[in-house]
């Protein structure tokens, strides 16, 4: 099997394993104590927390501290919630995270268009009245990175917080800068599944959205999980080591697949995106008998989450696309541990394959 599909979630790094390994052990060693309980064992499962809370910090500007999250999801929820805006900015291309969770929050809902290169533009009109703007570093359909330092500037001249999902940047690119708020997630930078977490810039408060013993400084209670957290925080570690390598690896993927992709159009902009994101069209294309011809194959037409909907992609349609041109999109994802052969191979045969549709 030939993975390609890191925007949905990444490989687990080796390191981030073992450093989970100790708070899964037995009751032998303790490791399995509750961080939040006064004993030796506890005190030593919260000192582990801690170092990882150190380690996914170092990811972000300073000036702000990190609370952990079952999730990104959940960080971004709290973050709208928390805050209590009565008029937010969204751009029309976040993750359903965002977008279905500012229709819930009861605020008023105006939506930042794109242009046909997959940006939002920071000249982009928002209303004076917005309470929260909410753009996404790097969108998880079309690897577009917006111009969050910008935007974060305009929120903060008419008196608005700017929250960013840096899901798909944080431990890739450097943190978005003039951001009050930000969301990320562990397993999409080699860390585990379970965990995210939310920066917070000194001197915002938020509201509690989950009630109990007011653990995560009072802002999410839930027992945490040592070994999420020591997973989470290896892998931060690791991201910012390896962060120029990584880079000039990903940068030596994208131009083969280019290469060898030179026949299909590329949606979004060239330059203004991250180069693990390949998002590609070929008019006329069955992207579900694709995906059936190529099983051995890991790659796909959209977002995870979104996955099943028949619906066609909303990133995809606020670019311009037609509803016939966004289904026949497929997304590419590389990263840290894909070889180029890996890359060369899986382009040779999605190539094939559409050949053999004809198209």
């Amino acid at each position: 099997m030939i993975y390609l599909d890191y925007q949905a979630t990444t490989p687990l790094a080796p390191e981030a394993r073992e450093a989970m390994l100790p708070w899964l052990s037995g009751p032998e060693a303790m490791g399995f104590a509750n961080p939040h309980s006064p004993h030796r064992p506890g005190r030593a499962a919260a000192a582990a927390v801690e170092v990882a809370r150190e380690q996914v910090a170092a990811l972000l500007p300073p000036g702000g501290r990190v609370v952990f999250t079952g999730s990104a999801t959940e960080a971004l929820n709290l973050a709208i919630f928390g805050s209590k805006p009565s008029q937010l900015a969204v751009s029309a291309m976040e993750h359903a995270a965002v977008l279905d969770t500012a229709r819930a929050s009861g605020a008023r809902v105006t939506v930042l268009e794109a242009d046909s290169e997959g940006l939002v533009r920071a000249d982009v009109a928002i209303p004076d009245e917005t309470d929260l703007v909410a753009v996404m570093q790097v969108n998880n359909e079309i690897g577009t990175i917006q111009p969050v330092g910008a935007l974060a500037e305009r929120a903060r001249a008419i008196g608005a917080l700017f929250l960013c999902d840096a899901v798909q940047g944080v431990g890739k690119l450097q943190a978005p800068e003039g951001a009050d708020l930000v969301a990320l997630s562990a397993h999409k930078l080699y860390g585990p599944k379970g965990i995210g977490a939310l920066w917070i810039r000194d001197g915002v408060d938020l509201a509690p959205q989950i009630h109990g013993g007011g653990q995560e400084q009072g802002l999410r209670s839930g027992t945490l999980s040592p070994a999420l957290c020591a997973g989470f925080g290896a892998a931060a570690a690791l991201s910012a080591a390896r962060m120029e390598e990584d880079f000039a690896h990903i940068e030596a993927l994208w131009a083969r697949a280019r290469e060898l992709l030179a026949g299909w159009e590329l949606n979004g902009s060239a330059e203004l995106r991250w180069h693990g994101n390949l998002n590609v069209r070929r008019d006329g294309l069955d992207v579900a008998r694709l995906m059936s011809d190529l099983r051995d194959v890991a790659f796909s037409a959209g977002s995870a989450c979104a996955s099943g909907s028949g619906r066609p992609s909303h990133v995809l349609r606020a670019i311009g696309l037609s509803d016939r041109q966004a289904k026949s999109s497929i997304r590419i994802g590389f990263g840290r541990y894909t070889e180029m052969g890996e890359i060369e191979d899986a382009c040779a045969r999605i190539n094939a394959a559409a050949a053999a549709q004809g198209v």
